[in-house]
Protein backbone atom coordinates (compact mmCIF):
# COMPACT_ATOMS: atom_id res chain seq x y z
CA UNK A 1 0.00 0.00 0.00
CA UNK A 2 2.83 2.34 0.78
CA UNK A 3 4.27 1.72 -2.65
CA UNK A 4 1.00 2.69 -4.27
CA UNK A 5 0.94 5.97 -2.36
CA UNK A 6 4.50 6.71 -3.37
CA UNK A 7 3.74 5.88 -7.00
CA UNK A 8 0.64 8.09 -6.98
CA UNK A 9 2.59 11.06 -5.61
CA UNK A 10 5.28 10.52 -8.22
CA UNK A 11 2.69 10.77 -10.97
CA UNK A 12 1.55 14.26 -9.97
CA UNK A 13 3.41 16.81 -12.02
CA UNK A 14 3.41 20.54 -11.68
CA UNK A 15 2.58 22.40 -14.83
CA UNK A 16 4.21 25.79 -15.12
CA UNK A 17 2.44 28.44 -17.14
CA UNK A 18 3.96 28.96 -20.57
CA UNK A 19 4.68 32.62 -20.08
CA UNK A 20 3.86 35.16 -17.47
CA UNK A 21 3.32 37.84 -20.16
CA UNK A 22 -0.14 36.44 -20.99
CA UNK A 23 -1.24 36.90 -17.43
CA UNK A 24 -3.23 39.97 -16.50
CA UNK A 25 -0.94 42.14 -14.34
CA UNK A 26 -3.97 43.58 -12.53
CA UNK A 27 -6.16 40.60 -11.64
CA UNK A 28 -8.91 42.82 -10.20
CA UNK A 29 -9.82 44.40 -13.54
CA UNK A 30 -12.33 42.60 -15.69
CA UNK A 31 -12.93 43.44 -19.34
CA UNK A 32 -16.52 42.89 -20.36
CA UNK A 33 -17.66 43.78 -23.86
CA UNK A 34 -20.56 46.20 -23.68
CA UNK A 35 -23.19 45.47 -26.33
CA UNK A 36 -23.32 48.13 -29.03
CA UNK A 37 -25.38 49.05 -32.05
CA UNK A 38 -24.35 51.04 -35.10
CA UNK A 39 -26.48 54.15 -35.42
CA UNK A 40 -26.91 55.84 -38.80
CA UNK A 41 -28.38 59.23 -38.07
CA UNK A 42 -30.36 61.26 -40.60
CA UNK A 43 -31.67 64.79 -40.09
CA UNK A 44 -35.09 65.46 -41.58
CA UNK A 45 -34.54 62.66 -44.08
CA UNK A 46 -31.14 63.87 -45.29
CA UNK A 47 -27.93 62.02 -44.74
CA UNK A 48 -26.68 59.91 -43.10
CA UNK A 49 -25.30 62.91 -41.27
CA UNK A 50 -23.51 60.84 -38.67
CA UNK A 51 -22.57 57.18 -38.25
CA UNK A 52 -21.47 56.09 -34.79
CA UNK A 53 -21.57 53.26 -32.28
CA UNK A 54 -23.89 53.59 -29.31
CA UNK A 55 -23.79 51.35 -26.29
CA UNK A 56 -26.86 49.53 -25.07
CA UNK A 57 -27.89 49.95 -21.46
CA UNK A 58 -30.46 48.75 -19.01
CA UNK A 59 -30.72 45.64 -16.89
CA UNK A 60 -30.60 43.30 -19.88
CA UNK A 61 -28.15 45.51 -21.83
CA UNK A 62 -30.60 45.77 -24.73
CA UNK A 63 -31.96 49.34 -24.53
CA UNK A 64 -30.74 52.18 -26.70
CA UNK A 65 -29.47 55.26 -24.84
CA UNK A 66 -31.84 57.69 -26.59
CA UNK A 67 -31.28 60.55 -24.13
CA UNK A 68 -27.53 60.50 -24.79
CA UNK A 69 -28.09 60.56 -28.56
CA UNK A 70 -30.52 63.47 -28.30
CA UNK A 71 -28.08 65.47 -26.18
CA UNK A 72 -24.99 64.59 -28.21
CA UNK A 73 -26.51 65.46 -31.59
CA UNK A 74 -28.67 68.42 -30.54
CA UNK A 75 -32.00 66.83 -31.41
CA UNK A 76 -35.43 67.19 -29.85
CA UNK A 77 -36.93 63.89 -31.09
CA UNK A 78 -35.95 60.66 -32.86
CA UNK A 79 -37.89 58.58 -35.37
CA UNK A 80 -37.38 55.21 -37.00
CA UNK A 81 -36.20 55.71 -40.58
CA UNK A 82 -36.40 53.66 -43.77
CA UNK A 83 -33.44 54.73 -45.94
CA UNK A 84 -34.64 52.85 -49.05
CA UNK A 85 -37.91 54.78 -49.22
CA UNK A 86 -36.62 57.86 -47.42
CA UNK A 87 -39.61 57.90 -45.10
CA UNK A 88 -39.81 58.61 -41.42
CA UNK A 89 -41.49 56.00 -39.23
CA UNK A 90 -42.85 56.10 -35.72
CA UNK A 91 -41.28 58.08 -32.91
CA UNK A 92 -38.72 56.24 -30.79
CA UNK A 93 -40.24 56.26 -27.33
CA UNK A 94 -37.99 56.41 -24.32
CA UNK A 95 -38.23 56.60 -20.56
CA UNK A 96 -37.94 60.23 -19.42
CA UNK A 97 -36.22 59.27 -16.16
CA UNK A 98 -33.30 57.25 -17.49
CA UNK A 99 -33.31 58.16 -21.21
CA UNK A 100 -33.43 54.56 -22.45
CA UNK A 101 -35.62 53.23 -25.23
CA UNK A 102 -38.76 51.28 -24.48
CA UNK A 103 -38.03 48.67 -27.17
CA UNK A 104 -35.10 46.25 -26.99
CA UNK A 105 -32.27 46.13 -29.57
CA UNK A 106 -29.81 43.35 -30.34
CA UNK A 107 -26.04 43.61 -30.08
CA UNK A 108 -24.39 44.51 -33.39
CA UNK A 109 -27.58 45.71 -35.09
CA UNK A 110 -27.63 48.66 -37.50
CA UNK A 111 -30.23 51.25 -36.49
CA UNK A 112 -31.47 53.91 -38.93
CA UNK A 113 -32.72 56.99 -37.09
CA UNK A 114 -34.17 60.27 -38.36
CA UNK A 115 -33.83 63.20 -35.99
CA UNK A 116 -35.66 66.48 -35.64
CA UNK A 117 -33.20 69.27 -34.71
CA UNK A 118 -33.83 71.54 -31.75
CA UNK A 119 -35.36 74.90 -32.54
CA UNK A 120 -32.82 77.68 -32.54
CA UNK A 121 -33.52 80.65 -30.29
CA UNK A 122 -31.88 82.99 -32.80
CA UNK A 123 -34.78 83.02 -35.28
CA UNK A 124 -37.65 83.87 -32.89
CA UNK A 125 -35.58 86.49 -31.08
CA UNK A 126 -34.52 88.04 -34.39
CA UNK A 127 -38.12 88.13 -35.61
CA UNK A 128 -39.30 89.81 -32.42
CA UNK A 129 -36.52 92.41 -32.58
CA UNK A 130 -37.22 93.20 -36.24
CA UNK A 131 -40.96 93.49 -35.54
CA UNK A 132 -40.36 95.80 -32.55
CA UNK A 133 -38.06 97.98 -34.65
CA UNK A 134 -40.54 98.20 -37.54
CA UNK A 135 -43.46 99.01 -35.25
CA UNK A 136 -41.41 101.64 -33.45
CA UNK A 137 -40.46 103.27 -36.76
CA UNK A 138 -44.04 103.18 -38.02
CA UNK A 139 -45.42 104.69 -34.82
CA UNK A 140 -42.73 107.38 -34.79
CA UNK A 141 -43.30 108.28 -38.47
CA UNK A 142 -47.10 108.30 -38.51
CA UNK A 143 -47.71 109.85 -35.10
CA UNK A 144 -45.62 112.99 -35.29
CA UNK A 145 -48.50 114.90 -33.79
CA UNK A 146 -51.00 113.43 -31.41
CA UNK A 147 -54.52 113.20 -32.83
CA UNK A 148 -57.30 115.39 -31.34
CA UNK A 149 -59.30 112.45 -30.03
CA UNK A 150 -56.24 111.17 -28.15
CA UNK A 151 -55.37 114.56 -26.62
CA UNK A 152 -58.91 115.04 -25.27
CA UNK A 153 -59.04 111.57 -23.71
CA UNK A 154 -57.65 110.58 -20.33
CA UNK A 155 -54.89 108.63 -22.05
CA UNK A 156 -53.21 111.86 -23.12
CA UNK A 157 -51.65 112.26 -19.67
CA UNK A 158 -49.75 109.01 -20.17
CA UNK A 159 -46.58 109.46 -22.15
CA UNK A 160 -45.23 106.13 -23.44
CA UNK A 161 -42.30 105.92 -25.81
CA UNK A 162 -43.20 104.18 -29.09
CA UNK A 163 -40.87 101.24 -28.49
CA UNK A 164 -42.72 100.34 -25.25
CA UNK A 165 -46.02 100.24 -27.14
CA UNK A 166 -44.42 98.10 -29.85
CA UNK A 167 -43.08 95.66 -27.23
CA UNK A 168 -46.51 95.38 -25.62
CA UNK A 169 -48.14 94.63 -28.99
CA UNK A 170 -45.52 91.99 -29.87
CA UNK A 171 -45.70 90.34 -26.45
CA UNK A 172 -49.50 90.23 -26.58
CA UNK A 173 -49.55 88.63 -30.05
CA UNK A 174 -46.86 86.08 -29.12
CA UNK A 175 -48.70 85.09 -25.96
CA UNK A 176 -51.98 84.83 -27.82
CA UNK A 177 -50.45 82.47 -30.39
CA UNK A 178 -48.79 80.26 -27.78
CA UNK A 179 -51.75 80.02 -25.44
CA UNK A 180 -54.65 79.70 -27.85
CA UNK A 181 -57.34 78.79 -25.37
CA UNK A 182 -56.09 80.69 -22.34
CA UNK A 183 -58.95 83.20 -22.45
CA UNK A 184 -61.53 80.40 -22.66
CA UNK A 185 -59.84 78.72 -19.73
CA UNK A 186 -60.36 81.78 -17.54
CA UNK A 187 -63.95 82.31 -18.76
CA UNK A 188 -63.49 85.18 -21.24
Amino acid sequence: MEQEKENSTDQVEEIQPESSSKRNPNPKSVHIKTPEVEVRLYRRGRGPVEVFKSRLGGWDQNQLEVGDILEKCGLKSLYAFNPEEGTRGVSIRFNAKNGRSMLPYTDGAVVYIDGEPKDSMVMPVTKVLVAVTLLTLLIAIFLKETPDWLSTSKLSNLNFPPWVLACIVIAFTRLRKRTKDVLKKFGW
